[in-house]
């Protein structure tokens, strides 16, 4: 594995190739450089980043937020033609893969060509409570790319099911068909009960009025503060801009956490 600087001029080469979907120049630059596809960026030489230990691949690159660079999926096939790692790790305060920042971008179709590389789906790592994938989709609201993931296989827990409006999984659980005990963003549970009031924020938070209804009939706390950010479920479907949603939780007596002290 070779270390590059991010400042080097080969790196601000390779990586404009990869924003621009310049892929002859980046797969040139791949040919010339054979370690370039395992290397690693790191800062400046001179910069207090480089004694951190914090570190990307190119893959990352290709996948960093907004995402959506051209010939995305073009550039990832080139990198990992030529040896880049699908699975690479950030290293640093998450261990995140490129699969979870392409999730974070909702970029379709690097999260395809990422996964028919052979991405691990269920990668633990993320920002968002070392989860998977499908976690950072969810709690960014990435609601294209959290749909492609279920699409693709990866394991759904209650409160992903709430948030993307999945009421049949959602029913199957509560008949006996457990779904994943995984809980959101550092939340936690000690109680099944503790289980429907965050599923029920998290249904406010992706805009969902059944999957709501159905789980605040089940005993969710209405008025619940979430641990991550201080909304409560009437302040996310605000944020979410779901108006009808929002109307509803009103006239059930749904509160902002201002309201709420």
């Amino acid at each position: 594995m070779s270390i590059i600087f991010k400042d080097a001029p080969l790196t601000i080469a390779v990586v404009e190739a990869i924003q621009t979907g310049n892929v002859p120049t980046l797969k040139r630059l791949l040919d010339e450089n054979t370690s370039l596809a395992t290397a690693r960026i790191i800062g400046n030489e001179n910069d207090d980043k480089c004694m951190s230990g914090m570190s990307r691949t190119l893959l990352h690159v290709a996948t960093d937020w907004p995402g959506h660079f051209p010939n995305g999926a073009a550039t990832v096939a080139a990198l990992i033609d030529a040896g880049a790692e699908v699975n690479a790790r950030f290293t640093g305060p998450h261990t995140e893969t490129p699969l979870h920042w392409a999730a974070s971008s909702d970029d379709i179709e690097v999260l395809d060509a990422l996964l028919d590389a052979g991405a691990d789906i269920e990668a633990p790592g993320a920002v968002i409570a070392g989860g998977t994938p499908l976690d950072d989709a969810v709690a960014f609201g990435q609601w294209q790319a959290a749909r492609r993931l279920v699409e693709r296989g990866a394991q759904i827990a209650l409160w992903h099911a709430a948030a993307l409006g999945l009421m049949n999984a959602m029913e199957a659980h509560f008949a006996g068909a457990s779904l994943s005990e995984r809980y959101p963003w550092g939340a936690g549970s000690t109680s099944p009960l503790d289980a429907v009031t965050i599923a029920f924020w998290c249904a406010c938070h992706g805009g969902q009025r059944p999957p709501a209804e159905y789980l605040l009939k089940r005993g969710a706390d209405l008025n619940w503060i979430s641990v991550w950010d201080g909304m409560t479920p009437l302040d996310t479907a605000q944020r979410s801009e779901a108006a009808d949603l929002v109307q509803w939780l009103r006239s059930q007596g749904a509160k902002p956490a201002i309201e709420l002290g």
